[in-house]
């Protein structure tokens, strides 16, 4: 990594690393602070060191040749790593101010605040529409019927789907087409009200009209949310990000201004990727 791609910041107070996670105004303006993220699996280092700041309410897009570490790093940002046990994660990851691998701290708390929409979408087969929207919340205590309803309604509305389902709420959630599907995992990520949506290559899957559609939808999310996309696309990384990350090797090469990125970057190996050289 150069030394452009970490920065010298310093150190946040104690009081910044103990305590629960505290809600923090919108105001603010890095979302994720990712500081010398190390992951391991076994004997094989995926990442190798990785510093970035992540701002609040825009769209970052992590690029990269296949097996450069993008999934990898989008999973260690809600600690989906915790669940495999050959799994080493060394660094640091902020969460508005906040450590979120606090060894108190449980995983889910985390995972309830930066979501996660998966390349194939992931419906529940045997649940409705409705059932499957309102799953994380009922998983998490969430008992009052009207607020179940506002937070569904909301979430598919959020996610460009109710006008398409709001006759069909029961039923199942496989009925849905490809795109509809993926639209429906991103309504149940939003029902628990996340800080953050983490996406990997949501699209990858879908056809270019739902393409489209998921596109359109993230730009509308980042007026609310801060969204972190891993993408094989480059266009669709020039189209919808405001800032671009490329990783190679499981290293944080260049990381700036997607406009930067794709027309003036500053590392070769940039270049020679956003133009088709290599990968």
């Amino acid at each position: 990594m150069t030394e452009l791609n970490k920065p010298i910041l310093p150190a946040l107070p104690e009081s910044l690393r103990s305590g629960a996670l505290k809600p923090i105004p919108p105001s603010q303006q890095t979302a994720l602070t990712v500081r010398d993220l190390i992951v391991t699996f076994g004997e094989r280092e995926v990442l190798k060191g990785v510093t970035m700041d992540i701002p609040s309410r825009a769209v970052t897009a992590i690029i990269g040749p296949s097996g450069c570490g993008k999934s990898t790093f989008l999973r260690a940002l809600n600690r989906m790593h915790d669940l495999v046990p050959s799994a080493r994660v060394q660094g640091e990851v902020y969460l508005f101010g906040e450590n979120i691998y606090r060894k108190e701290l449980e995983p889910v708390t985390v995972r309830r605040r930066i979501g996660m929409v998966f390349q194939k979408s992931n419906p529940f087969p045997t649940m409705s529409i409705l059932e499957n929207v309102t799953v994380g919340l009922r998983l998490n205590g969430v008992r009052d019927r009207t607020l179940l309803q506002e937070r569904m309604t909301h979430a598919l509305t959020m996610a460009a789907l109710w006008d398409e389902v709001k006759d069909r709420l029961d039923a199942p959630a496989i009925s849905l087409s490809g795109g509809q599907q993926q639209r429906l995992c991103i309504a149940r990520a939003l029902a628990v009200e996340p800080e953050v949506l983490l996406m990997d290559e949501p699209a990858s899957a879908l056809d270019p009209l739902a393409t489209a559609r998921i596109e359109d939808l993230i730009l509308e999310l980042k007026k609310d949310y801060t969204i972190v996309i891993v993408t094989h696309n480059m266009q669709q990384a020039a189209r919808m990000s405001d800032l671009t990350a490329f990783f190679y090797l499981g290293e944080l090469i260049e990381y700036g201004q997607t406009r930067a990125i794709f027309t003036h970057p500053k590392n070769k190996r940039t270049e020679d990727y956003v133009t088709g050289r290599f990968g």
